[in-house]
């Protein structure tokens, strides 16, 4: 039977309808899921034994809940998932402002109806959808919006004076009577605000100013925060944390496989990009890399974090960069490459606080930095790290590139250099394809060229070769030459390390 066909009290009662409060809805709804192996959190990468089960548990328990870590951390995603484990559809009163339950009305108005009417009371139907309500912390948010109060324009409409119950402005938590509610960022709620919500909590309902009426109201809290030692703008009063059942902690993903399917999960690509732009492994390890390093980097402050945002706005920078590359050509495809990670910068900047050693460096230096060590960090995974060949004194694989630039050669490698002209310069350097022939020889012709440019760039993080910002991309040169001509060129930028991304 269609239960939404409903429209009377009366008829409710008849269908046997049982209204749930909210808790147990979502705890039935779990159990139902965990029955069914499904998954109410779905799409949520990298929280399978550690976040999921500790939630599922904490409305097992009929919990409220705060989701407490740093930022990128998917806490609102996780909150607003949780209408996945509501009732599609449930009654209330219709015209109540609050969600009145036809069998348990805590409203005026819907006492008023239900004891004019009978089972003749006209009922609603609401989704799920419509149960959820979120409201950002900030230091401007009053008592008012949260709870309510006296609202003089409606005394003044209906004629009532300010004593009467119906001149009461509901805030936004009494609107979310029989759903789930969610205030982000706790921290930044006032201390005053925050004692505002003890009562709720504890007690389950609400006084507005002087009223004799208190509303127990049926609600799921969830709160999100980053941890309390981890920002300067608040924290949370202690009786309120007292007062929230279930603490569960998010994390950063713990490897950067997890972290690549989050990135390619969340980064919003066109299909043109999708079908025209090629993006290998190497290049996407490389820029989750860069997120790791940037969590460790002694630049920037590991108590904000690295969000997760970073490497999704990287990679979608980097589609774009390789993108403009193939437009500018009259390309019809082309494969993304490391000289194209000069695109992300701008996607790292903005995503970074950086601590005072940053600051001095800058953002756009800092952003160099951590390329510069995940491609450092990445290339061991893929050829034989220099260092270790020259400590063990072995035959070294990158001695006849090394001493091609020794006989004062360079190349440049611009950005937006054609396919041709990208491969022409990179075949033109001995032993460059010997060295991948032997230690990538599956690789097909595009991802030759990829590992022949990504040695290239490795040797120079080994300070095998040196490496400068052109106007329009990167030069490399032999590492000792280098030394003897620094400012002998105007049209080079050098950096101070003799190295764009060190």
């Amino acid at each position: 039977m269609d239960l939404t066909k409903i429209k009377t009290l009366g008829d409710l009662k008849i269908a046997g309808y049982k209204s749930l409060p909210v808790k147990e809805e979502l705890r039935k709804n779990m159990i139902d899921s965990l029955r069914k192996g499904k998954n109410p959190f779905e799409g949520i990468i990298g929280y399978d034994d550690t976040v999921i089960p500790e939630l599922q548990t904490a409305i097992l328990s009929r919990h409220n809940i705060i989701l407490l870590g740093l930022r990128g951390q998917a806490k609102t995603r996780l909150a607003r998932m949780f209408t996945n484990l509501l009732d599609e559809y449930i009654p209330v009163v219709e015209g109540s402002e609050i969600n009145d339950d036809p069998f348990n009305p805590i409203s005026k108005f819907a006492k008023d109806s239900i004891k004019e009417f009978g089972d003749e009371t006209k009922i609603s139907w609401i989704h799920r959808s419509e149960r959820y309500a979120e409201k950002l912390a900030t230091p401007d948010v009053t008592v008012a919006d949260l709870i309510g109060d006296v609202d003089p324009i409606k005394a003044a409409a209906l004629k009532l004076p300010y004593s009467d119950e119906r001149v009461i402005h509901f805030g936004l938590i009494p609107r979310s009577h029989r759903g789930i509610f969610v205030i982000n960022e706790l921290p930044d709620l006032q201390a005053r605000i925050q004692v505002a919500l003890f009562n709720i909590l504890q007690e389950n309902d609400i006084q507005i100013r002087g009223f004799k009426i208190r509303l127990p109201l049926d609600i799921q809290f969830v709160f999100t925060a980053n941890p309390e030692d981890y920002t300067n703008r608040g924290s949370i009063v202690t009786p309120l944390k007292d007062r929230i059942d279930s603490q569960i902690l998010t994390h950063y993903p713990k490897s950067t496989f997890v972290s690549q399917k989050i990135t390619e999960q969340e980064a919003q690509l066109t299909n043109e990009q999708k079908e025209n732009i090629f993006v290998p492994e190497l290049i996407k390890q490389i820029i989750e890399q860069i997120t790791f390093e940037a969590r460790e980097s002694e630049y920037v402050d590991e108590k904000s974090g690295v969000s997760a945002r970073l490497t999704i706005s990287a990679f979608e920078n980097l589609i774009s960069f390789a993108e403009r590359r193939r437009i500018l050509n009259n390309e019809i495809k082309t494969t993304a490459r490391v000289t194209d990670l000069i695109g992300i910068i701008p996607a790292i900047t903005g995503k970074i606080e950086l601590v005072y050693e940053g600051e001095q460096e800058g953002s756009a230096k800092v952003a160099q930095i951590l390329i510069s060590k995940a491609i450092r960090s990445v290339f061991e995974q893929y050829f034989p790290n220099p260092e270790q060949i020259k400590k063990k004194q072995a035959q070294n694989p990158y001695s006849s590139i090394v001493n091609w630039f020794s006989n004062a050669n360079s190349i440049d490698i611009l950005s937006s250099m054609s396919d041709k002209e990208y491969s022409n310069l990179l075949r033109s350097i001995p032993g460059l394809q010997k060295v991948v022939d032997e230690y990538q020889p599956d690789a097909d012709e595009n991802l030759t060229l990829l590992f022949m440019e990504f040695i290239i760039y490795g040797l120079s993080e080994f300070s095998m070769l040196s490496k400068y910002r052109l106007e329009s991309g990167i030069q490399f040169r032999d590492m000792l030459s280098s030394m003897f001509n620094i400012g002998s060129d105007d049209d080079l930028q050098e950096d101070e390390d003799s190295d764009l991304f060190k």
